[in-house]
């Protein structure tokens, strides 16, 4: 017998209630201090059980469970991979305000803008919007430049820095084609805001919360004075913090539009292996030879 419409709701409610807990838990989970963990040990929330696959389930619980069973292999056999399906971007910009509160992005530091592209000829025009990640590239013209190898890729694929080895000479920035990758010049957002009466937060009150501790790649890193990565090149990491602790990119979680995608290409069944399949697929710049791993349809 069919499940009514209002069991099948309130499943799903019950459900989703488990996995923001999950979530939160990640959130809130204490990083690992010092050199960063293989992704096998690195400890994570214990994530409640997914329910069997059925067709009409939101594909964030899909991604979640192609996620985990991708977290089984071992690291060198996983190949993280992102779609984005332009015709469902609606240019709304949250993946970029989540990027930002996830990773405590000061200004002028922005791992996932969202281009603007007007389309047609007036009067039949309109708009595409195009978020544009770090695209990971399996040849990366950015881990050649360094001077100092404070930029490599992983052997599951992500290109990642090590802000305590990053000199700053910003070599990495000039050599990646699609501008990937910003500067942290030290910036605040409460630069030049005016002091405050006892009774209102000001300057002193509010630059309390830029100093609260980011967890990029799993390590606390309190932002103050001249320490890293103040000075040092950024860029979209794929939350990896998140991913080795069984969580989806927050970009992905935060898409409105169920427009953004996430998980291991190596693994024939997940869902990103079916979209990067897809006729309609391409990549930024593929004639580059830099081969990116993040995928867009079209």
């Amino acid at each position: 017998m069919a499940e009514s419409p209002e069991k099948v709701a309130l499943g799903r409610r019950d459900l989703l209630v488990k996995l923001a807990s999950a979530v939160f838990a990640g959130l809130v989970a204490p990083a690992i201090a010092g050199e960063p963990a293989p992704a096998e040990a690195v400890p994570r929330p214990e994530l409640p059980p997914l329910p069997p696959p059925r067709p009409d389930e939101d594909p964030l619980v899909r991604m979640m469970r192609d996620l985990q069973r991708a977290l089984q292999k071992p690291i060198e056999q996983r190949r993280w991979a992102m779609v984005i399906d332009l015709r469902k971007c609606v240019g709304c910009h949250a993946c970029t305000i989540s990027c930002v509160v996830e990773n405590k992005l000061p200004p002028g530091v922005v791992y996932r803008p969202v281009l603007e592209e007007e389309i047609g000829i007036y009067p039949y025009v309109t708009r595409r919007f195009i978020p544009r990640p770090c695209l990971q590239c399996d040849r990366p013209p950015c881990v050649p430049v360094c001077p100092v190898n404070a930029t490599w890729k992983r052997s599951d694929g992500i290109v990642v820095i090590d802000y305590d080895q990053c000199i700053g000479c910003r070599y990495c920035i000039t050599a990646c084609p699609y501008g990937a990758r910003t500067f942290d010049f030290g910036d605040r957002y409460t630069e030049g805001t005016p002091k405050a009466q006892a009774f209102l937060v000001g300057e002193e009150g509010a630059a309390v919360h830029e100093t609260i501790p980011m967890f990029e790649y799993g390590q606390p890193r309190p932002r103050h004075a001249e320490a890293s990565p103040v000075g040092n090149a950024r860029k979209c990491h794929f939350c990896v913090h998140r991913i080795e602790r069984g969580l989806l990119p927050q970009c992905v979680v935060t898409c409105i539009g169920r427009a953004t995608y996430f998980g291991d290409a190596n693994d024939p069944e997940s869902l990103i292996s079916e979209l990067i399949a897809q006729p309609n697929v391409m990549r930024l710049k593929e004639e580059l030879g830099t081969e990116p791993r993040v995928y867009y349809l079209m």
